[in-house]
């Protein structure tokens, strides 16, 4: 006969004494569905575990990523957006741009700052696609533009991430001209022989990728970046053929010779270190 014999089956827990877990401790990856912890995702950079998806990220886990001890001074840090063409004679826009500021905290859709890289002094330009999809508006083309210049007074490398879906239509004409404005200045540190790295993230389309995306020293991209101008489904209709699969993939654009090579996010600081001092 045992010691023991438990009356009823099961554990039974009040309900006041029942605790549910805190909200954000855990993360499913929406690639392979597995779970982990939200610590370990972020030690491991915002990359799963499991099959090393790699999550879509923004300035502020870049900068921590990529400047020692997260050690930086912003440029530009309180430029906004206006409304030069007074988009559809209505307070639409400005409304829209007040409102993400408030729901993200960003000024806009690029933050740029400059700071030492494994003891390198080195100026980064970072796009943050939750600001209007990292469109490229005024502000993005001007913030770039004077990062840039920070390259060219400091003589210090220049790191461009882009993520983003493409012009911004509210600014229209303006938001083109960036295309050309950028472009420029990038042109004036070639000249300088000042290195440029441009790491083009997932996405990556169109203003942005025919412009300053796609002008590095070195082109570089996350494992499984999109990366294109137009969407797929333009593309098909425009030359009426079906088109490979994953065709706008990193990889893809690799093997077609538009990239130098891919990077693991978990590597992107000392590779680029080291491509910096490669090219100095």
């Amino acid at each position: 006969m045992s010691w023991f014999i438990r009356k009823e089956k099961g554990i039974n827990t009040p309900t006041e004494m029942k605790r549910e877990a805190p909200d954000g401790l855990w993360y499913q990856c929406p690639n392979c569905k597995k779970v982990m912890h939200t610590r370990e995702h972020k030690m491991n950079a915002y990359t799963c575990v499991h099959c090393n998806y790699h999550e879509k990220i923004g300035s502020t886990e870049y900068f921590a990523l990529l400047f020692d001890d997260n050690l930086f001074t912003e440029l530009d840090a309180n430029m906004t957006s206006a409304d030069p063409l007074h988009f559809v004679d209505t307070k639409a826009y400005p409304e829209r741009v007040k409102s993400t500021i408030g729901k993200t905290g960003l000024k806009d859709a690029v933050r740029s700052g400059y700071g030492k890289m494994n003891d390198l002094e080195v100026t980064i330009a970072c796009m943050d696609f939750n600001f209007i999809g990292g469109s490229m508006g005024s502000v993005v083309g001007e913030k770039i533009a004077r990062a840039i210049d920070h390259s060219l007074k400091t003589r210090t490398p220049f790191l461009m991430i882009s993520r983003s879906g493409g012009a911004r239509m509210m600014e229209a004409g303006f938001s083109l001209m960036q295309m050309a404005k950028t472009s420029a200045k990038l042109a004036l540190l070639s000249e300088a022989r000042i290195p440029y790295v441009s790491l083009l993230t997932d996405p990556t389309t169109g203003g942005v990728t025919a412009s300053f995306a796609m002008q590095g020293d070195f082109n570089i991209a996350e494992p499984g970046a999109l990366i294109g101008f137009a969407g797929p489904r333009v593309i098909r209709e425009t030359i009426g053929k079906n088109l490979p699969e994953g065709f706008q993939s990193a990889e893809f654009v690799l093997e077609h010779g538009f990239l130098d090579f891919i990077v693991d996010r978990k590597d992107l600081k000392d590779k680029v270190t080291s491509l910096f001092r490669m090219l100095e």
